[in-house]
C-alpha cells in the first residue's frame, strides 16, 4: 500500500492540492485550514481525518515537493550515468529543483518558519539530511571516490563550491531580473563552470561513471526513504 495518503483517498489529494495553491499564493502564515477545506470542496473536520494540524500538512506538502525533486534526479541518472558527471549534474539538479515550486516561492521568513515546523514535528533530523547542503555532502564523496573530480582541491572545498554554484546560480536564474544580462545561455554557464571549477581533468572511464551514479542514485534513495518517513510522520495514523 502507498505510503502517499492522496494515492488513497481522492479527498486528501484535493486537500494537498487545494494547499498548494494556497501557499503558493499566499505564503504559509496566511493560509488557514478553513481555506484549505473551502477551496478542495471538503468540510474542516475533512482535513484533520487525513492531518492532525495544519503544521503537520504544511510540513508533508513541502516533503512531497522535495520528493518529486528526488524522483526525477533518480531517474534520470538511471537512464543516461553520464549525467552524473559535475558538467551535467550541476544542470540536472537545478532543472529538478525548478520543479519545487514550493520551495521557489519560500520568502527567508517562510522558510524559517517551515523549520520551526518541522521541529514541531519532531523531524528535524529528518528534514536536515534532505536540504541541498546535506545532499551535496552526501553526493561529492562519491563523485571523488569514482574519480570524477580534480584531485588538487580538498573535497570538502568542492563540496562548498557545488552547493555556491547550486545556490548562486538558482537565485539568478529565479530572478532573472536581479542579474547582469549574460551573453549566453545560463544553462550553459552553469554546466561550463562546474567543469572548470570541479571537473577531472580527464575524461573518466564509462565503469567509473556508470558505478558512481548508481552510488548517487543510491544516496538518493535513502534520502527519499527519509522523506517518506518525513511524510508518515504528519499523517493521520490508519487514515
Amino acid at each position: 500500500m502507498s505510503q502517499l495518503i492522496e494515492h488513497r483517498s481522492r479527498k486528501a489529494a484535493r486537500v494537498l492540492e487545494s494547499a498548494r495553491e494556497l501557499v503558493l499564493d499566499h505564503g504559509i502564515r496566511k493560509v488557514t485550514v478553513a481555506e484549505i477545506a473551502k477551496a478542495a470542496g471538503v468540510g474542516k473536520g475533512t482535513v484533520y481525518l487525513y492531518w492532525p494540524s495544519k503544521e503537520d500538512l504544511i510540513v508533508g506538502l513541502f516533503a512531497r515537493d522535495a520528493l518529486t525533486v528526488m524522483e526525477a534526479v533518480t531517474e534520470r541518472l538511471t537512464a543516461d550515468p553520464a549525467a552524473v558527471l559535475p558538467k551535467h549534474l550541476v544542470s540536472l539538479l537545478m532543472s529538478s529543483g525548478r520543479k519545487s515550486m514550493l520551495k521557489n516561492r519560500l520568502t527567508a521568513g517562510d522558510f524559517e518558519l517551515l523549520r520551526q515546523l518541522v521541529q514541531q514535528s519532531g523531524a528535524r533530523d529528518l528534514f536536515a539530511g534532505i536540504t541541498p547542503a546535506a545532499l551535496c555532502e552526501s553526493v561529492m564523496p562519491l563523485l571523488h571516490r569514482h574519480g570524477l573530480l580534480r584531485d588538487d582541491r580538498p573535497l570538502a572545498d568542492q563540496t562548498y563550491a557545488m552547493h555556491a554554484i547550486l545556490s548562486g546560480f538558482g537565485a539568478a536564474i529565479r530572478e532573472p531580473d536581479t542579474a547582469p544580462r549574460p551573453e549566453g545561455d545560463p544553462e550553459a554557464i552553469l554546466a561550463d563552470t562546474a567543469d572548470r571549477l570541479l571537473g577531472a581533468a580527464s575524461a573518466p572511464p564509462e565503469s567509473a561513471v556508470a558505478a558512481a551514479a548508481a552510488d548517487v542514485v543510491g544516496a538518493f534513495d535513502r534520502a527519499r526513504e527519509a522523506v517518506l518517513e518525513l511524510i508518515g510522520r504528519t499523517q493521520v495514523d490508519g487514515a
